[in-house]
């Protein structure tokens, strides 16, 4: 006789929930080997001993809980609150029942001691080593792309501004370049982001300039004021990223001009950006074939930034300031880098 399946109760489905974070975050501590990001964190930070005796947490616990902390978009005392409540997080950090969780005021002073050691981007680098190393990242080419982190500490009042408007991706360069220089902004809350107006919209923040690879996968980000040209920071994030010759660089028509091309020909990289005409030249039907071809591979770095909003309410910024707006924008990165990395070890796995 056929059994009849029942439904799954809510038991069932909270067991199998739980199960999958707990796998998860076992895979995670088995493809990184964590000594390598230990001993870049205790540069800065070293385990001693608080001022009431007791000994100070461990760098991975505290690092761990920042990768909680933006994988489930919380704030530090929310992340306090789950590693106390669920025994996958606890686990995951290193902490066993009998452990006390960080406070709140630990892990923003643990984030802060690595945002003034300017440890960030020495991370990412060290995940993405292990990555690649792994064929989870391939560098075959990049993808480079921009977008805007608002913050909520903006200006308030009645008060006037002079706005830069972002340029269009088949925007005359120059003219962008000018506008840019344009603006002035009285220092208010956080005096280091900048106004900019882009697609009709007004925006208080900051612009992340990231470089992905040809999967989406991020491999460097520089973070600027909102009101800086994207055209104009192609080559420090490109730097960082450490393409191998002759790789392929992708990019939208905004970051089409003469000076990018010199740079990436000065790094040995080869272009992909898309062309786009000026005033009295429209592109050849053969360019706009290859602004086709490129698009087909450039769409990638925009599914990754959709992604990040998604999963990790990226596009806000959580703090205050340039450098640590900056620690976010790479913490989002590794976070998104890891979250990827079992579903692109399966697929390798099948092909």
């Amino acid at each position: 006789m056929k059994q009849k399946l029942s439904s799954p109760s809510f038991a069932d489905l909270f067991l199998g929930q739980r199960k999958v974070k707990q796998t998860f975050f076992s895979q995670i501590n088995t493809i990184i080997d964590w000594a390598p990001i230990r001993a870049i964190i205790e540069v800065a930070y070293t385990k001693g001993y608080k001022s009431t005796g007791r000994p100070s947490y461990d760098s991975l616990v505290l690092f761990k809980i920042e990768l909680l902390r933006t994988w489930y978009s919380l704030s530090d005392g929310e992340v306090e609150d789950q590693v106390n409540d669920r025994l996958s997080f606890s686990r995951f950090v290193g902490l066993d029942m009998e452990d006390i969780v960080p406070d709140s005021t630990t892990v923003c002073r643990f984030r802060n001691i690595l945002v003034e050691a300017d440890l960030y981007d020495t991370l990412l680098a060290e995940f993405n080593r292990q990555l690649e190393a792994k064929g989870i990242i391939v560098k075959r080419g990049a993808i480079v792309d921009a977008s805007i982190t608002n913050t909520p500490r903006r200006p308030r009042g009645h008060k006037s501004y002079e706005v830069v408007e972002d340029r269009k991706e088949d925007e005359n360069i120059e003219a962008s370049e000018k506008a840019m220089l344009k603006e002035v902004v009285k220092p208010n809350v956080d005096t280091e982001a900048r106004w900019v107006k882009k697609m009709g919209k007004l925006h208080f923040g900051y612009k992340r300039h990231t470089v992905t690879d040809e999967n989406g996968m991020v491999l460097a980000e520089e973070t600027t004021a909102a009101n800086e040209s994207d055209m104009k920071h192609l080559e420090t994030p490109l730097k960082k990223a450490k393409l191998p010759r002759k790789a392929l660089v992708y990019a939208d028509k905004g970051y089409d001009s003469m000076e990018n091309k010199e740079t990436l020909k000065r790094m040995k990289l080869k272009s992909r950006i898309m062309h786009k005409g000026t005033r009295g030249y429209e592109i050849t039907e053969r360019l706009q074939r290859i602004n086709v071809a490129i698009s087909k591979t450039r769409y990638k770095v925009e599914r990754t930034f959709g992604s990040m909003h998604r999963w990790f309410g990226a596009g806000i910024a959580r703090y205050v300031g340039l450098s640590k707006t900056h620690a976010q924008h790479i913490m989002e990165s590794i976070a998104y880098n890891l979250y990827r990395t079992p579903g692109i070890i399966v697929s390798n796995s099948i092909r």
